[in-house]
């Protein structure tokens, strides 16, 4: 199982909107793309700035093929959307994570 992990710390006025917008938009077009098989969203409670949040958006891939499939086919114009809808409001890195237990 490999992990996909987006981190995103956003302005926290933008909070409640960009949540809303990512459970019924963006991670719905990511998981259709096929290359996932689960998902999970969480919240930072340490490490907080002010006026800053941060969550962590998992997505589970049952190899490394479909994640290097997923950045070379969809990646691009999903992150674009994100992109232009909260342009200078976030920032964001991914990072993969093989499990090993």
């Amino acid at each position: 199982m490999i992990l996909y992990n987006v981190t995103v710390s956003l302005d926290e006025n933008i909070e409640a909107d960009w949540l809303q917008w990512m459970k019924e938009d963006h991670i719905p077009k990511v998981m259709d793309t096929g290359m996932f098989v689960d998902r999970k969203i969480f919240k930072l409670l340490s490490h907080e700035q002010e006026g800053a949040i941060t969550y962590a958006i998992q997505y589970f891939a049952d190899s490394i093929n479909h994640i290097h499939e997923y950045q070379e086919k969809y990646a691009e114009a999903l992150q674009a959307q994100h992109t232009e809808k909260f342009k200078d409001k976030f920032v964001a890195f991914r990072t993969m994570l093989e499990h090993v237990d």
